[in-house]
């Protein structure tokens, strides 16, 4: 789709999207108007800024709309909610979405709590409707390539994995995400933690016990910008996840250690760069490709940064792939990609971990 045209087949999906601050205008809905088979109908959001904005890029014919409750109203005329505003919204808007009969999408974390998510998830079971969790790291172009390096054994048996979201951000931005307030879900556990414990369960399998260690480290800041979560799964794999705002020298991204070999990566996935700078995803052109200069390196007994190892090329990040799945699913060609059960998993790592840092005490699940 190119700029201020917005085009409809005659069976696509319709899709309400939600919320257009960062996680709607950045994710999805340029990933949603990528998709072949769904059409962006309308967008979610009072400010008239960011009307204009989703006008120009998604053309003059897209709805705007200042409140959901509009949607709801007009439930016949759409076949897909996407709920991306802000943490403390989701169930409620969630919620009023499958009971107007309508499938959800919601971004991450789906929920404050397990016990809320799996209520979710029992709605969405009882009204045979979709519920799927936007949980995009999973079409990471480094966890793509470790997923494959494991299901092809190229580590042998993995005994501990090391994942790092970290950034240099030492002056706060302020906003929700940064809030104290509990109702605001803020702070980088539930933020980044979503995604990379999301990852490791992905990966690993269920968590039965973990501990965690949160930090306020910025003058002014009010929730976690410095945490640390570790899991010990079910299989006797250790994760070690690092989420932080104020790591002023980065760590590799992936470490992760097998009976046979290890796989370092470093650098981020590019996908969000690029769409934050205005990329778009299309049928013919590549996404999601970085530089052989970025390849992770497989081997052992050496450091990566003298040498040790072989380059592992990095398979295409895929964001695409998520919404191509919903739309796959809507129509019953395939499965829900991210169940609310899945997040409801992730969920319960999460309080545990937050009640471990609390604590002081490592916490069986």
């Amino acid at each position: 789709m190119t700029e201020g045209d917005m085009t409809e087949g005659k069976n696509d999906l319709r899709v309400g999207l939600i919320g257009y601050g960062l996680a709607g205008s950045v994710f999805h809905a340029p990933l949603i108007a990528a998709t072949e088979g769904l059409t962006l109908d309308t967008v979610v959001t009072s400010n008239p800024e960011r009307q204009a904005r989703a006008r120009a890029e998604f053309g003059a014919g897209l709805r705007c709309v200042a409140d959901a409750d509009e949607l709801w109203g007009r439930a016949d005329q759409l076949d897909l909610i996407v709920v991306a505003s802000p943490n403390k919204t989701h169930v409620a808007l969630a919620t009023a979405a499958l009971k107007a009969g309508l499938p959800v999408v919601v971004d991450k974390p789906l929920a404050g709590t397990a016990a809320e998510a799996r209520e979710l998830a029992a709605l969405a079971d009882e009204r045979g409707l979709l519920l799927s969790v936007f949980q995009n790291r999973r079409w990471d172009n480094d966890f793509r390539t470790l997923r494959k390096l494991i299901g092809d054994g190229g580590l042998g048996d993995v005994w501990r994995f090391e994942s790092r979201f970290e950034r240099w951000r030492p002056e706060p931005k302020g906003g929700w995400r940064e809030s104290g307030d509990p109702e605001e879900i803020g702070g980088l556990l539930y933020d980044l933690g979503s995604h990379v414990v999301d990852q490791a369960l992905v990966l690993f399998g269920p968590a039965v016990r973990v501990y965690a260690e949160t930090d306020v480290r910025r003058a002014g800041a009010q929730a976690d910008d410095d945490t640390f979560v570790a899991i010990t799964h079910a299989g006797g794999v250790r994760s070690h996840l690092y989420v932080s705002a104020t790591t002023a020298q980065l760590g590799p991204r992936f470490r992760a250690l097998g009976s046979s070999a290890g796989y370092v990566k470093y650098g981020l996935d590019p996908q969000e760069a690029a769409l934050r700078g205005g990329e778009r995803p299309t049928a013919d052109g590549p996404w999601g490709v970085e530089p052989e200069s970025m390849w992770g390196r497989v081997g052992a007994g050496e450091s990566p940064l003298t040498g040790g190892g072989r380059p592992e090329p990095t398979l295409p990040g895929d964001y695409p792939a998520y919404y191509a799945a919903v739309a796959a699913a809507l129509r019953g060609e395939g499965n829900n990609p991210v169940t609310a059960h899945e997040a409801a998993a992730a969920l319960d790592v999460l309080e545990a971990a937050r009640r471990s840092a609390r604590e002081g005490v490592a916490v069986t699940l």
